[in-house]
């Protein structure tokens, strides 16, 4: 079975392009599909995460989106001529831009079209309107709504994210898999809280670091490490609280997972949360804002984490104090996390998008 994944690019330390790598390498090495990812203006050049060698990738220019009337043009006719090059039989679409809902009316092609929906609208919704008027915003989601149905089927990411998509009839819910299996467990005796992701207003860092500057001076010995700090403009770093420290995005965060005790995610809102699979499945406990979408649906409150109310940072920094105090509870809660995460072992969902595949084109 020939398939096509169409992206913006997948040379970034992002949640798409990780899943993307799992995703990709399952379906040639163990099924036997045949896999092109096509990006734009060589965004798939020098990816951050290693695919397999057995993927093919393409890429087409289009023109600045300053220039939109000419970056839809050769976005369309760059399109066309891959399928009609590449003649594949599922063409799915990764792409949370307006362009990519328009796909199945000007694509001529007999593939079956899948719509991949890696963010959820919430956060797309808060990302525009920070950037542009709340009127384009409101005539961008209305467009989406009508145009999400023409697709075969729509995936989405956790059963919350069904309220976004109301109009939408062909809806999935296929959650991501796991990135890697790790039997060893992190012993959470280090006095350290890891926390991953681009440094953002959706991220929620100034909400962690208000946090943490009650934390700190009752907690001096333990240290706060921010991972994915490329860009720390969002951020006012010259008054930071003590023992926060900033890393680069990292392509085997794995080690830096084991070197940790907890995780806090203090997003505003997410499209799913792979970062807490990951740190479940080195056996950190994590805690995390309820927020939408993901967490819910990832974590066994007062299990094996806790989830805070969404922007509660009382409780986001109760629920810390309660596993830096108690180091059994640690233990307890990291080893119930690192069982709990196998229900996103890679196996099992890479079936469910292989019946989807074989059920759509039968």
């Amino acid at each position: 079975m020939k398939l096509l994944y169409i992206t913006n690019g997948i040379n970034g330390p992002g949640g798409l392009e990780r899943v993307l790598t799992i995703k990709t390498l399952h379906l040639v090495e163990k099924h036997g599909f045949e896999i092109t990812v096509l990006g734009l203006n060589k965004g798939n050049e020098n990816p951050f995460f290693e695919f397999s060698p057995k993927i093919n990738f393409v890429s087409i220019p289009v023109a600045t989106p300053k220039n939109p009337v000419k970056y839809i043009i050769q976005y369309r006719k760059g399109i066309q001529r891959v399928v009609d090059e590449l003649q594949p039989d599922i063409i799915s679409v990764c792409d949370n831009g307006l362009k990519a809902f328009f796909i199945p009316i000007f694509l001529k092609t007999k593939a079956k079209l899948i719509y991949e929906r890696h963010n959820s609208k919430l956060a797309q919704i808060n990302s525009l309107s920070r950037n542009r008027s709340k009127l384009f915003t409101k005539i961008q989601f209305l467009l989406t709504e009508r145009l999400a149905p023409k697709f075969d089927c729509f995936v989405i990411l956790t059963e919350d994210q069904k309220i976004e998509w109301t109009s939408v009839k062909n809806l999935k819910v296929i959650p991501n898999p796991r990135s890697f299996i790790e039997e060893k467990r992190a012993d959470l005796d280090k006095k350290v809280i890891i926390s991953i992701g681009k440094i953002s207003y959706q991220k929620g860092q100034d909400l962690l670091l208000q946090v943490w500057e009650k934390l700190q001076p009752d907690y001096p010995e333990w240290e706060l490490h921010l991972y994915g700090a490329e860009n720390l403009s969002f951020l006012n770093t010259n008054d930071l609280p003590a023992q926060v420290r900033f890393f680069p995005a990292q392509k085997n965060i794995e080690e830096k997972y084991q070197n940790s005790s907890i995780y806090v995610m203090s997003s505003r809102y997410e499209g799913f949360g792979m970062v807490l699979i990951e740190a479940m499945t080195c056996g950190l406990p994590c805690v995390s804002f309820a927020c939408p979408y993901g967490p819910a649906d990832i974590l066994e409150h007062e299990e094996d984490g806790f989830l805070a109310e969404n922007g509660n940072l009382e409780q986001l920094q109760e629920y810390l104090e309660r596993l830096m105090d108690n180091p059994d509870l640690r233990k307890e809660m990291g080893q119930k996390a690192q069982a709990n995460v196998n229900r996103f072992a890679v196996n099992p969902i890479i079936e469910q998008w292989v019946a989807l595949y074989k059920e759509i084109v039968k």
